[in-house]
């Protein structure tokens, strides 16, 4: 039950994924403009992703830091 956050969290990430990358190919460009768009889309997610995750050890962490003291 504890996990419950990191479950919502995954799913958040693989919807906004699925999101940009079909806005992308249903946007008409050639393919070549198409796939520097996704690969640059990715890129920006899984820094942002990476960023997220960052935060969420250094929470979670300090959670438990605090439930030690």
């Amino acid at each position: 039950m504890k996990n419950n956050g990191a479950k919502y969290f995954a799913v958040f990430i693989a919807g906004l994924a699925t999101g940009a990358a079909l806005g992308i190919l249903l946007a008409p460009d050639k393919g070549s403009n198409t796939r520097r768009k996704i690969k640059e889309k990715f890129s920006d997610l899984g820094e942002k992703a990476t960023e997220q995750i960052k935060k969420f050890k250094k929470k979670k962490k300090d959670d438990d830091d605090d439930d030690n003291d």
